[in-house]
């Protein structure tokens, strides 16, 4: 009895502890965020997509996917029903698309804002508004695949009639033609080579000559600011005398030339010297030499 009393006791601890751990484990591990409902409707495929998927906001995630069904409203979509935090900045231009995590292919939702409008989302858990969905980048690429497939092909014709039996013996024959091309280029090139070494001989000539040129024009600057400094000084020093040398000489020749004349006039200078001379007899104002004496001596 004793021992029945003492397993019963056991085990009624054993239960309380569980129930203790289970309050506990359930007491942590409440969510007491605050969420708001909304809901997607779509005529795109949301393959991937399962309830519980995660929903992020500009990568930070913020609330789960609810549920996933037919929208009763619009025949043929599929509405996507989901929480999110009511903390998160939702307005009137806020969209969802749909994306994928890396090669697993799990989907979720994206939201962004791309800014048009600051009006608030206002929540209505009774009637969830609803969030525009806009297709993926891969729904893109899906809906322009066969678009592409047909430029594929079309340029899959094109090449085929490019390497066509005809195209192809015209690009035989263009690069039979280039290969002619390219062996006249080479024999014009092997006969330019001697002349191409003569003009460079020339141009080598030419340049001596250059220098040549060059050197004697030196030269011959040299000599001509010798010849401007010569003139200079004729100019300023030698001229300068001659021009009082011929002052002189015209003195000289007309000193001369009076002379010439007066000698003319008078031969006596040449005896008597340069003044004036005696009257000689038979001259106006001849006086004898006696009496000359006789008249000194009667006064």
């Amino acid at each position: 009895m004793e021992n029945k009393a003492h397993a019963f006791a056991a085990g009624a601890f054993v239960l309380v502890l569980l129930a203790a751990l289970i309050a506990l484990g359930v007491w942590f591990t409440r969510d007491t965020t605050v969420r708001n409902t909304y809901q997607l409707s779509t005529r795109e495929p949301v393959s991937g997509l399962q309830p519980q998927a995660t929903v992020r906001y500009r990568g930070i995630e913020v609330g789960k996917v609810t549920s996933i069904d037919f929208d009763p409203r619009t025949r043929g979509n599929v509405r996507v029903r989901l929480t999110v935090d009511a903390r998160v900045p939702l307005t009137t231009s806020t969209y969802a698309t749909l994306s994928y995590q890396g090669v697993t292919g799990l989907a979720f939702i994206a939201l962004d804002d791309n800014g048009e409008s600051a009006v608030p989302l206002k929540p209505d858990n009774a009637h969830p508004p609803r969030i525009p969905l806009k297709p993926s980048a891969l729904a893109m690429l899906q809906e322009r695949g066969e678009h592409i497939l047909d430029q594929v092909q079309e340029l899959a014709g094109r090449l085929n009639a490019l390497v066509g039996p005809d195209n192809q013996q015209r690009v035989t024959t263009t690069l039979d033609n280039m290969a002619q091309l390219s062996e006249t280029i080479n024999r014009i090139a092997q006969k330019l080579d001697p002349a191409l070494d003569h003009l460079s001989t020339l141009a080598g000539n030419a340049q001596r000559t250059l220098n040549s040129t060059k050197t004697a024009a030196n030269k011959v600057s040299a000599s001509a600011d010798v010849l401007s400094k010569t003139v200079g000084n004729f100019d300023n020093a030698t001229l300068p005398r001659l021009n009082r040398l011929t002052d002189d000489s015209g003195r000289v020749a007309r000193n001369f030339n009076r002379f010439t004349k007066r000698l003319d006039d008078n031969p006596q200078i040449l005896l008597f010297g340069a003044g004036e001379s005696a009257p000689g007899p038979g001259e106006p104002g001849f006086v004898a030499p006696g009496a000359a004496k006789g008249k000194g001596a009667q006064k």
